[in-house]
C-alpha cells in the first residue's frame, strides 16, 4: 500500500507540471479559440531567458520575476504581430501560423544558446519528508505549491479585478464586450502575455528534472495537451484537475502495468486524449457547445 501511495505522490508532482503548460493552453484557447502548439516551445524560450540571468550572476528569484515579465511581454508581442493578422482566418491557417511560431522560436533557441544540454538550478531545497513509509521531496511540494499560487492568482484576478471581469466578457463574447467599451484587441494581448507567463513557470519547473534544451517541452506538451483535453479547453481548474489526473495516471501505469513501463509512458496521455474525444469531447469540467438551428 505503502507503494501505491508513493506512486500517487510522484505522479501529482509531475501531474502539476502538466497542468501549469495545460493551464495556459487554456487560457488562450479561452480567450481566442486557438489551440497554441508553440505554447511549449514558449515555455522553453522563456526558462533559456532565466537560465541566461542566473548564469550572469543575479539570484533566481529575481531572475525568476524578471523572466516572467519578459515572457509576458513577449506573449503580447506575439499576438500583435503573429495572431491578430490572422484573426478571424480559417481555422487551418491559424494552426500554420501556430506551427510555424514552434519551428520558429525552436530554432531560434538552438541558434542563441545551441543544441547543448545545459543544467538549471532547482529553487527548492533537496531532501525530502518521510512519515509512514513515505517520502515527499521538498520539490515536489515546491511544485504543488507553486501550481497553487498561479492557479489562486489567477482566480483572484479573474474574479476580483476590473481587468479580468473585462477578459472574461471578452473570452465569453467579444462581440458585446466591444459595444460595452471594453478594449478587445488590447484584452486578447493581455490574455497571450498572461497564457506566455504561466507557460513560463512550467519551463521553469521542468528544467531542473531534466535538463535545459531547446526540445525539453515536446514531451510535457503531450502531456498538457491530454491535461486540457481531460479537464476541457474551457475550464482553468479542469485543466489543473486534469494535468493532476494524467500525472497519477501516467506514473501508475509505469509502475503497474508491465509492458508500458518507462519506455511506454508517453503513450498514457494520447490514450486519454482518444478516449476523451471518443466519450466526452468537451472534457470533465468543460461544457457542450450548444448551436441553435
Amino acid at each position: 500500500m505503502a507503494g501505491f501511495l508513493q506512486q500517487i505522490i510522484e505522479g501529482l508532482g509531475a501531474g502539476a507540471i502538466y497542468a501549469s503548460l495545460a493551464l495556459a493552453l487554456v487560457l488562450i484557447y479561452q480567450f481566442t479559440g486557438i489551440v497554441n502548439f508553440a505554447q511549449g516551445e514558449m515555455a522553453m524560450f522563456s526558462t533559456y531567458i532565466a537560465w541566461q540571468f542566473v548564469a550572469g550572476g543575479m539570484p533566481f528569484w529575481l531572475a525568476l520575476v524578471l523572466t516572467l515579465a519578459v515572457s509576458f511581454a513577449g506573449g503580447m508581442l506575439i499576438e500583435r504581430v503573429l495572431i491578430r493578422p490572422v484573426e478571424g482566418a480559417h481555422e487551418l491557417t491559424v494552426v500554420i501560423v501556430s506551427v510555424g511560431l514552434f519551428i520558429f522560436v525552436n530554432a531560434a533557441a538552438g541558434w542563441i544558446w545551441t543544441f547543448l544540454i545545459k543544467d538549471f538550478p532547482n529553487p527548492f531545497p533537496g531532501g525530502a519528508i518521510e512519515a509512514g513509509g513515505l517520502t515527499v521531496g521538498f520539490s515536489t511540494l515546491g511544485i504543488l505549491a507553486v501550481v497553487g499560487v498561479v492557479m489562486g492568482l489567477l482566480y483572484l484576478l479573474f474574479q476580483h479585478t476590473k481587468i479580468g471581469l473585462g477578459m472574461r466578457a471578452v473570452a465569453t463574447n467579444p462581440e458585446s464586450a466591444r459595444l460595452v467599451g471594453i478594449r478587445v484587441g488590447w484584452t486578447l494581448a493581455l490574455g497571450w502575455g498572461l497564457a506566455a507567463t504561466v507557460g513560463a513557470v512550467s519551463g521553469i519547473l521542468v528544467a531542473p528534472l531534466l535538463f535545459l534544451e531547446p526540445n525539453m517541452m515536446g514531451g510535457v506538451l503531450i502531456y498538457a495537451f491530454a491535461a486540457a483535453t481531460l479537464g476541457g479547453f474551457d475550464s482553468p481548474a479542469g485543466a489543473v484537475a486534469g494535468g493532476l489526473i494524467v500525472g497519477v495516471a501516467e506514473t501508475l501505469a509505469g509502475a503497474y502495468v508491465g509492458f508500458i513501463g518507462s519506455d511506454l509512458k508517453i503513450g498514457v496521455p494520447l490514450v486519454i486524449i482518444l478516449g476523451v474525444l471518443l466519450v466526452r469531447p468537451q472534457g470533465l469540467f468543460g461544457r457542450a457547445a450548444v448551436e441553435r438551428v
